[in-house]
């Protein structure tokens, strides 16, 4: 049989949806990887998230311990990834003051484009498995496919959510795919890509994170491969199986296998699978340790940019 290219949507349908909505994949028509030209090339970029307790703007708790004199706005960080040595700058939704308008998205653009560096994504909060919530969440995410198009970012990171009580996991995969599938469509629209990432709940294994990938009938969807978020007995084994779908990659330098505590990531091994799955795209350290990220960061950051051109 001929194999189906992501860039075709699937000829048959993979979903079954009846009640509640449950759940049938096909997988004799799951779509392939993406199938790219050429040589690995990966680019350093840095999540907004690695500062998430030193913003002045932000939508979450912050740790009441940091420095005020420490905080920072947007275009500070757009300076900081500038001045470390990032080919991108990855700016978390969560950052943005609570009324964006085009202007100030054009000012952001502007920034990065004048410190020589470009904005690869940004990332929002949502949950596509709580039918109550999903039209306000389909809402939010295509409003920041417009913030993404003004700003010329190509790619925003999505989460699925958690299976709520009184819903299978079945159900709360179908709801996920639908909501997903209904913002690929206007994605593609403004050529933005979706990244789905593997963020706990329905997607906390690689299995269950590449049926829904490959259920989506979109080309414009594909994985936000984070490799601090498996927490399995063979975690470099899920991220290899992942890596071939991926549109962009947060890095963490840490790892928690199953039932064990946090232990350094074997950053070159994980930037030796994503080199084997060819591919092709940005690298953006997600600083979560513990360690303060103004001394961390930076050092993470040189290490990243050594093994990306080695």
């Amino acid at each position: 049989m001929q194999a189906i290219h992501r860039r075709d949507f699937l000829k048959t349908s993979c979903l079954t949806v009846a009640g509640a909505g449950l759940l049938g994949v096909n997988q004799s028509s799951a779509i392939e990887p993406f199938k790219r030209a050429g040589s690995p090339n990966l680019s350093l970029s840095l999540a907004a998230y690695s500062f998430r307790d030193y913003f002045k703007d932000a939508n979450h708790k912050r740790d009441a311990a940091t420095d005020p004199a420490k905080r920072i706005d947007l275009f500070q960080f757009i300076d900081f990834c500038a001045e470390h040595g990032c080919q991108g700058t990855e700016l978390t939704s969560y950052y943005f003051p609570a009324s964006v308008d085009a202007g100030f998205l054009l000012k952001v653009k502007r920034h990065a484009f004048l410190r020589g560096i470009a904005i690869s994504g940004t990332a929002v909060g949502n949950t596509f498995t709580v039918p109550a919530k999903r039209d306000q969440e389909i809402a939010n995410v295509k409003r920041w496919i417009d913030h993404a198009a003004i700003m010329g970012a190509p790619h925003i990171r999505i989460f699925a959510g958690e299976a709520p009580a009184g819903t299978s996991r079945d159900q709360a995969k179908a709801l996920c795919i639908a909501a997903i599938e209904e913002c690929c469509e206007y994605a593609g629209s403004k050529g933005i890509f979706l990244g789905l990432e593997n963020h706990g709940g329905i997607v906390a294994e690689a299995e269950p994170v590449l049926e829904i990938v490959r259920a989506v009938k979109s080309p414009w969807l594909g994985i936000n491969l984070d490799t601090g978020n498996f927490h399995t007995d063979d975690i470099y084994g899920d991220l290899a199986k992942c890596a071939p779908y991926a549109v962009n990659v947060q890095v963490k330098t840490e790892i928690s296998r199953r039932g064990q505590k946090n232990e350094p990531a074997d950053l070159p091994r994980v930037i030796k699978l994503l080199r084997d799955a060819n591919y092709q795209g940005y690298v953006a350290l997600e600083y979560e340790a513990s360690e303060d990220p103004w001394k961390a960061v930076p050092e993470a950051l040189k290490r990243l940019k050594k093994l990306l051109a080695g």
